[in-house]
């Protein structure tokens, strides 16, 4: 003989509830947005040391006009009049002063043999290259 027990209905007790859980989503856009931000991190340190290692003309042809050597004049001329149409629109007074020395150099280009450049015309390309701002 078994004990059988009645079947008494359980109020107090309630079916078992589905949660949302929703942490796994949380993680997955803390993961994507800290590598948003690394990956930003990463792209501004490139960028930095690309711009740094840049090549900069202007700061190249600087340092030709000032390096250049008059003793050969009608190559000086020509130097000075391609590495110095750089800077001859930084400013109105630059632009006059190139078209200045320009007229100034004529002299010495375009001939076959030319004679050493004159103190005055070097005094002018040594004003217009004290003028260039890099």
């Amino acid at each position: 003989m078994q004990n059988k027990m009645p079947e008494i209905p359980i109020h107090d007790i309630k079916a078992l509830v589905e949660i949302q859980e929703y942490s796994f989503y949380y993680l997955l856009a803390l993961i994507v947005l800290a590598l948003v931000i690394l990956g930003a991190i990463i792209y501004m340190i490139i960028r930095y040391i690309k711009l740094k290692n840049a090549f900069n003309i202007r700061k190249e042809h600087s340092k030709i006009l000032h390096d250049i050597n008059f003793k050969d004049a009608k190559q000086s001329a020509y130097d000075i009049t391609y590495y110095g149409a750089t800077f001859k629109d930084d400013s109105q007074k630059h632009h006059e002063m190139y078209e200045n020395m320009i007229d100034r150099l004529a002299i010495y280009k375009y001939k076959k043999s030319v004679e050493a450049m004159d103190e005055e015309v070097k005094a002018y390309v040594d004003l217009y290259r004290g003028m260039i701002d890099v």
